[in-house]
């Protein structure tokens, strides 16, 4: 049964108990993402971390990007978990991945999953040499250590997963997008196959969210894990998954993301001093992928859109991740206003019936709406943070500051939720969790 929002705390309670749920949630030198549900680290979870954490210790939010990378393979993938020792109660485990045993470019100890997740680590690199504390040479030389691996890591993605069709980032896991079971995938979904011989599992996420409808369905799982099998199969070789597995999508999203966290890297770079070539790289590839990101256009809506790289076929759903040329820029501003226009309208961020103000993860005035499904419906708020986040550095400051009251506004009922209702705004999913507790800390922090 889905409730109305509780009591709301005044902002300064927010951030104390925010910062609270970082603390309760740190195993010393990473953050789980939250305490039952997800007993491990997640890759663009623990970037969202390192962004508030930045304001309570910098130093720390450092140690959290650095014990991540620990589980980077040696092609330069970040794996979207990285196991802590103790396996906690979460499927799938290291043991249903395998990586170790059928690829040597995975790392034995810590134990990985197979796939990755979006590259936001740059703009949490940057936000932390530009918090207060940061500038301390400690801090300098810290991240001057992890530039290497993330450049491994953007390299990797720039050559083991970009198309050469389309010049968008391909994901061969819904999990890669990091908006697992969204309407836009539903199309390449629906052609994966899954036969008899998958092998059995027990879904541990209901032991922990008790309404089955926040979660994905158990028909979204059998093909989760048979997607996993898949990867198996091709012994996680890039060059094999890429032609064997049976999804593979062009991601508008996560090549956007790519195309920012690529700019702010290389910003980044110019404050400690990293190799010329480097950024000088960074800011091509942050172009290139820009204008990826401007060509993949559903010409129909004028909507940024993924495309299924077995058809070719633009794949339309009404998600934010339609409107991800804002995250990266257009390079007009004419036409950046008139999709912030958009963004903010009726159809997704001020349709009248929301809470408040932020981008429902699938418009109501869809009809694969579920207000209460996982990325079906509800608003995140680590989503409102990114576009908040963007907005206001492209300039749309009056646009941000709506993102940013209308998701406070969700938040103040203190559950610091995985996601939340779009109409009553009641707390939906994991409760406690790290990266919601991160972009609190992060909104209610003066710069």
């Amino acid at each position: 049964m889905v409730v109305g929002a509780g009591a709301r705390r005044a902002l300064p309670d927010l951030r104390d108990g925010a910062a609270a749920v970082l603390r309760a949630n740190d195993r010393g030198s990473a953050t789980v993402a939250a305490p039952r549900l997800y007993p491990h680290q997640w890759s663009w979870d623990a970037a969202f971390v390192a962004i508030g954490l930045a304001h309570l210790s910098p130093e720390r939010a450092c140690t959290e990007l650095e014990h991540l990378l620990t589980g980077q393979w040696r092609t330069g993938m970040i794996p979207h978990i990285v196991y802590s020792a103790e396996s906690g109660d979460y499927f799938p485990d290291a043991a249903r991945w395998a990586c170790a045993d059928l690829t040597d470019a995975a790392p034995g100890v810590p134990a990985t999953s197979g796939v990755t997740q979006p590259p936001i680590h740059g703009i949490a690199i940057e936000r932390i040499l530009r918090t207060p504390g940061g500038e301390r040479a400690a801090v300098r030389d810290r991240v001057g250590r992890m530039w290497p691996p993330l450049m491994a890591w953007h390299r990797w993605l720039a050559t083991a997963r970009r198309s050469p069709i389309t010049g968008l980032v391909t994901i061969v896991h819904g999990w890669e997008s990091g908006m697992d079971n969204s309407p836009r995938f539903d199309e390449p979904y629906s052609r994966v196959k899954v036969p008899g011989s998958l092998p059995a599992y027990r879904r541990v996420d209901r032991d922990h969210v008790a309404e089955a409808g926040e979660r994905p369905s158990n028909e979204d799982y059998d093909r989760y894990l048979w997607l996993i099998e898949e990867l198996k199969a091709a012994r996680y070789d890039d060059a094999e998954v890429m032609a064997s597995v049976s999804f593979r999508v062009g991601d508008v999203f996560m090549t956007a993301v790519l195309a920012a966290a690529s700019e702010a890297l290389a910003a980044a770079g110019t404050l400690i001093d990293a190799p010329a070539a480097d950024v000088d790289w960074l800011t091509a590839q942050a172009a290139s992928l820009r204008a990826a990101v401007g060509a993949a256009t559903d010409p129909a809506t004028g909507d940024s859109a993924d495309v299924d790289e077995r058809t070719g076929h633009h794949l339309v759903a009404a998600s934010p991740a339609r409107f991800a040329a804002l995250l990266c820029g257009t390079g007009s501003s004419e036409t950046e206003t008139q999709l912030v226009d958009r963004f903010l309208g009726d159809d997704c961020c001020g349709h009248p019936a929301l809470f408040a103000v932020g981008p429902p993860s699938t418009s109501p005035a869809s009809p694969a709406f579920e207000p209460t499904r996982y990325w079906r419906g509800p608003v995140w708020p680590v989503v409102s943070w990114l576009f908040w986040w963007a907005l206001d550095r492209h300039g749309h400051t009056d646009a941000a500051a709506q993102l940013r009251a209308g998701g406070l506004s969700y938040l103040a009922d203190g559950s610091f939720a995985e996601y939340y209702h779009p109409f009553t705004g009641a707390a939906l999913g994991s409760r406690d969790q790290s990266w919601t507790a991160a972009v609190t800390v992060d909104w209610l922090t003066p710069t």
